[in-house]
């Protein structure tokens, strides 16, 4: 938009006084430019239709159409503004879904091609997106820069992985107790980690026994699974350390000062790199306080001489010990006067997120932020309680949030890519309020309605046509998962359909005659779109039981 324009844009009238707003606001910044605001006769932008638009607009401006440069129509109108253009002979985009978005899509427009089909904000988004994904391929696939920051010693190779402080925090996903799983488990736990966006698999044995002779196995599937990712094993177990040496492992976890000396000579034959724990479990020693921490990693990595390592200060739970002291001892350590402080940290993010009744999103990504202001470069982490699914995909998410926000020198905000999930970035503009006088109205308390409280319990209606059994099998990833429809008719299953949008089952069982009482297929509609909510965040679904427990009422404390 470098040159002059006049520009139209089109609203609805409950928006109109905020779209007149920005309007003023983008006029303001750009004053050669003219933006017409045309408020149609609909309270809800969203009802507007192409034919509707096309009429007003050929009633209000048919003498002026020539000198309109772009028309903008609102972003909530269902079909495609191409009809519009083609009728008016004006090019016409769809703008943002919310009319306050209408100055962020002014300010970008130079940077976006507006769609007559994707709504502006959705443009902006995927091209932040898009940009995003852009700069990290870059990094990640410049090998002489790769071989340049190698060579720094707070940086090292894990396999074929360069790991440390100048590259994204590598998201390590521990396969827990994998000696205790068949061998179908084992495949389907690591495909679901490397779809989910893992950078290394480790295996986890189980505490206390010896199950040295499963190793061999256990990397040999796992090799055949996961490809070039780095596959680290975790034991204090220096017998189940010595065989997983022998074949090959890529990273142990770990040593610490009670169990290095049997396994160090190995390790320096075979090259392999060690995480290093600030303990001695042989003898009972596990330090709390940061700096007896330090002083014990130092201990260690002196001891340690001759290979890469992995300083691991470890994380503790929330008011297990201190997450606080956990986290100062991190810092403690990076900010200590010897070489060592410049080593690659690890960082155990799943010590919290496992051992806290809260989503885990949020947790996740804050616990990145606090990793990569540390200097850390591994996330490490399990993903078995259903609180936790998905904690590697977020995770490989916001390290990577975190690495565009550090190389940015930014916040880790409007990067093109977030982990907002279950809540929106912002609040949106109200179309409709309840007035004082108990009728509902728009804001301005115009065109009140008469209002019903809602006290009716749902009946049951048997339907003649049959009866529906809805279940939804959660995959790899939600575009992995499905919703699958079985119909009963006299009890008996006689079809079943299947797919991820409730909207085309939904359509395939109206097509297939299979309902005939309306309050049955409000009881459906309502059911499948619940199943499609459950599919895409993981929830389990359970037929006719809430998917969201409700909150908690303050008044009751």
């Amino acid at each position: 938009m470098g040159n002059i324009m006049k520009i139209l844009v089109i609203t609805g009238n409950l928006a109109a006084p905020l779209v007149k707003n920005m309007a003023k606001k983008i006029i303001a910044k750009k004053p050669e430019d003219e933006i017409i605001v045309h408020v149609a006769d609909t309270q809800i932008a969203a009802f507007l239709t192409p034919n509707r638009i096309i009429k007003e607009i050929k009633n209000s401006y048919s003498s002026d159409l020539e000198e309109i440069d772009m028309i903008i129509v609102p972003g909530l109108i269902r079909k495609p503004s191409t009809e519009i253009a083609e009728a008016l002979g004006v090019p016409t985009f769809k703008g943002p879904t919310d009319a306050a978005d209408l100055e962020m899509v002014f300010e970008l427009i130079n940077e976006i091609e507006l769609s007559e089909t994707k709504t502006a904000d959705r443009l902006i988004e995927e091209e932040k997106q898009k940009k995003a994904i852009e700069f990290i391929y870059s990094f990640e696939s410049d090998i002489k820069l790769r071989e340049k920051l190698l060579k720094k010693p707070n940086n090292i190779l894990v396999g074929k992985l360069a790991i440390g402080e100048d590259f994204p925090m590598r998201v390590l996903a521990e396969i827990a107790n994998a000696p205790s799983l068949t061998k179908e488990e084992l495949i389907s736990k690591a495909k679901y980690f490397c779809d989910n966006g893992a950078d290394m698999i480790d295996i986890g044995m189980i505490a206390g026994e010896n199950m040295s002779h499963k190793i061999p196995e256990l990397i040999a599937i796992l090799r055949e699974v996961i490809g070039d990712r780095p596959l680290s094993i975790d034991t204090l177990n220096p017998n189940e350390l010595k065989v997983a040496i022998q074949h090959d492992i890529d990273l142990v976890l770990s040593l610490d000062l009670g169990n290095y000396n049997e396994v160090l000579p190995l390790l320096k034959e075979k090259a392999i790199p060690a995480v290093l724990l600030p303990t001695n479990y042989k003898k009972g020693f596990v330090s709390h306080k940061p700096h007896e921490r330090v002083e014990a990693m130092n201990e260690l990595i002196e001891k340690c001489q001759g290979i890469d390592v992995i300083v691991d200060m470890v994380l503790d739970p929330i008011n297990s010990n201190s997450i606080v002291d956990s986290i100062v001892a991190c810092r403690e350590f990076k900010k200590n006067d010897k070489k060592s402080r410049d080593l690659p940290l690890f960082f155990g993010v799943g010590n919290v997120t496992e051992l806290l009744d809260v989503d885990s999103p949020g947790v996740n990504s804050l616990l990145s932020g606090i990793a990569m202001e540390l200097g850390a470069s591994v996330l490490f982490t399990p993903d078995e309680s259903g609180k936790t699914w998905n904690s590697v995909y977020e995770l490989a998410i916001s390290s990577k949030m975190m690495f565009l926000a550090k190389n940015r020198g930014s916040i880790p905000k409007d990067l093109g890519l977030n982990l907002v999930l279950f809540k929106d970035k912002k609040k949106r503009q109200k179309e409709i309020a309840i007035e004082s006088s108990g009728a509902i109205g728009d804001i301005d308390g115009k065109n009140n309605v008469p209002v019903y409280i809602a006290e009716n319990d749902p009946k049951f209606v048997h339907d003649s046509e049959g009866s529906f059994k809805i279940n939804v099998i959660h995959g790899t990833r939600y575009d992995k998962s499905k919703i699958i429809v079985t119909h009963f008719k006299k009890g008996i299953a006689d079809l079943a359909i299947e797919g991820t949008d409730y909207r085309k089952i939904y359509n395939e069982i109206l097509e297939r005659n299979l309902l005939s009482q309306f309050e049955h297929a409000a009881y459906l509609g309502a059911e499948l779109q619940k199943a499609e909510i459950a599919m895409i965040t993981g929830k389990e679904y359970i037929q006719d039981f809430e998917l969201f427990k409700k909150p908690l009422i303050f008044d009751n404390f």
